[in-house]
């Protein structure tokens, strides 16, 4: 009788580390670069984000995924959401990853899937670097955003290059100090606070903008050569005319990033294209193509987030639980 593994987010925090998922992300971009992932774009539902109706201020994506090096399907269902959800003290994230045999089609896993999406976004910025600087050791990072995802991202780049100093802006000074206390072992260096945006960007070779500003605050003038920057997720972030102006844009996934996050009013606009698009973060992973002379480039580099990365990194849990004896198993068919 086939059952189905229930993980809470307590068990997987026990199952996987940041370590953990650096290297399956590191994986999973690999596969996508040899096209052993299928990995259609997200389907969004938008309940108050921006869309009038209903007016729950937020959004749901449906992201379904198969993995080939891991031979798993799945699909991650998560948003974020404010209004209700803030008022009752409730994380902006909620996720929920579902897992299948990809040859029987019979369900072996449901998960929390809010901690995987913050530590895969991190790694992913992780891994991304690491392919565009290559042979680079160390790395000055400025970063706009002290939350949760802020940190994935310290996390996550600290396992991959030594943090020589951390440059911090967050529209809330609180916020910004209890970063700077709690992150200080992941950086080697120093971790600044800044009280202005441009400040930022004055002695880094890589920008994270992980906020929920729907202002394109970054100026252009701003970014010097050398610099990579990431805007995550589906926000704006960037000005329009650093876009246009970037030496290369690179994307985790062509169809999904132009058509939401930083590139979509471009697109609309006929201004950005496929064409405009140096390479996906895949293709760097397995050396299909190379940004040659980086530390003279101003590189734009988006990885808005793929269900193959949230799959790669629940089923290790998965597997992991397995041969710990770990979570609950429940038989959705009812025959025991």
């Amino acid at each position: 009788m086939e059952q189905t593994l229930l993980l809470n987010q307590e068990e997987i925090k026990e199952l996987v580390t940041m370590k953990d998922v650096v290297n399956i992300v590191d994986k999973t971009f690999q596969d996508m670069g040899r096209n052993k992932t299928v990995n259609p774009t997200k389907v969004l539902l938008d309940l108050g984000e921006t869309a009038p109706y209903p007016p729950y201020e937020g959004f749901m994506n449906a992201m379904p995924a198969f993995v080939g090096w891991q031979n798993i399907a799945g699909i991650k269902w998560a948003g974020g959401l404010l209004g209700k959800r803030k008022e009752l003290g409730l994380p902006y994230i909620t996720s929920l990853i579902l897992l299948m045999d990809p040859q029987v089609g019979n369900f072996v896993g449901v998960m929390d899937g809010a901690y995987i999406t913050n530590y895969r976004t991190g790694a992913q910025t992780a891994n991304a670097l690491k392919y565009i600087k290559k042979n680079q050791k160390s790395i000055r990072i400025g970063l706009y955003g002290a939350g949760m995802q802020g940190r994935t991202q310290t996390m996550a780049i600290s396992e991959v290059f030594d943090i020589e100093e951390l440059i911090l802006y967050d529209i809330y000074p609180v916020a910004a100090e209890n970063f700077k206390d709690t992150m200080a072992k992941y950086v080697k260096g120093e971790i600044k606070i800044v009280s202005e945006p441009k400040q930022v960007c004055e002695d880094v070779d890589t920008i994270i903008c992980v906020t929920q500003s729907k202002d394109s605050f970054l100026k252009d003038e701003w970014i010097k050569a050398g610099t990579v920057v990431f805007p995550m997720g589906s926000y704006q972030e960037v000005e329009d005319k650093f876009i246009l102006n970037a030496d290369h844009i690179v994307v985790d996934h062509i169809g999904q990033c132009l058509h939401r996050g930083v590139l979509k009013s471009l697109n609309d606009e006929g201004k950005i294209n496929e064409e405009h698009i140096f390479a996906t973060i895949g293709e760097l992973s397995v050396e299909q193509k190379e940004i040659k002379n980086y530390k003279d480039k101003r590189v734009l580099c988006i990885p808005i987030g793929t269900g193959a990365m949230d799959i790669g990194v629940a089923k290790y849990a998965l597997d992991k639980a397995i041969t710990k004896k770990m979570g609950t198993n429940f038989d959705f068919l009812g025959n025991l």
